[in-house]
């Protein structure tokens, strides 16, 4: 039997990267899965893609009411819901000096307070016993220079996770997070717009990461998918960081090994 037969989820920002990797992993373990995302034309893309009777839903999570009637729309085709991935966020570099506060707080409602407001959207639908899963990142604990609102974001996610998990107890309801760190999505176009930049992005990364490359975002979905599962039935409150060792392992990373290039 398919890990997720006869469940219902949501994905936000299902339409690329680390949310449309775990829609295409959630669809073949059963799931039915309704995804939404700013970008009609990259959400028809998904769908077309997925092949299955998959939700494609135009919204902006930092739109309250778009994400309510998204709610909606999922509850009026499939029923009530059993997982919810946060998963939409943006990237965007902070630095001291020049940064305007519109895009600080861009950034703030969009990775931290729309991940509160769809889960306020979704609570009422939700089944006994369903899985929330918050996106989180290893910017929460590393320090990376110049990126305080991002980090500031992922730290908070980290500690809703916590307060989630506790509130809705009561009902049955687990709240986990995946946390990744450096990983192969298109989050990285603006920073790296071109191959070459690409390229050199990711050896960087590579360098700093113990396993020594970057992640897959299947090897997220993979996470999300056990969290989302039965199998994670006494889970909750918990992380899994799925990060080649970045944080867990730093000083295993290629540049700390000796003789490593520099």
């Amino acid at each position: 039997m398919a890990r997720l037969e006869h469940k219902t989820a949501l994905i936000t920002g299902g339409n690329s990267g680390i949310g449309l990797a775990t829609a295409r992993l959630f669809v073949a373990e059963g799931a039915r899965v309704a995804i939404t995302g700013r970008n009609q034309k990259t959400l028809d893309a998904a769908v077309t893609g997925l092949g299955h009777d998959v939700l494609a839903i135009q919204a902006d999570v930092t739109d309250i009411a778009a994400t309510e009637r998204a709610v909606a729309k999922l509850v009026a085709r499939f029923g009530k819901l059993d997982i919810v991935f946060a998963n939409a966020g943006i990237p965007g570099a902070t630095p001291v000096g020049q940064t305007s506060l519109a895009s600080f707080e861009e950034i703030i409602r969009t990775n931290l307070t729309a991940v509160f407001f769809t889960i306020q959207a979704a609570a009422p639908h939700l089944n006994p016993g369903a899985s929330i899963i918050l996106n989180g990142s290893v910017h929460a604990v590393m320090g990376v220079p110049g990126y305080s609102a991002y980090a500031a974001t992922k730290a908070g996610v980290r500690a809703m996770t916590r307060n989630l998990a506790s509130e809705l107890a009561p009902r049955g309801i687990r709240v986990n997070q995946v946390t990744p760190g450096g990983t192969k999505t298109p989050i990285w176009s603006e920073q790296a717009p071109t191959d070459a930049a690409m390229a050199a992005l990711e050896k960087t990364l590579s360098g700093m990461t113990a396993l020594g490359r970057m992640g897959e975002a299947e090897e997220i979905a993979k996470a999300a998918l056990y969290l989302a599962s039965d199998e994670a039935s006494f889970v909750t409150g918990a992380e899994i960081v799925v990060d080649g060792g970045a944080t867990g392992a730093p000083i295993g990373a290629p540049v700390y090994r000796v003789g490593a290039s520099q």
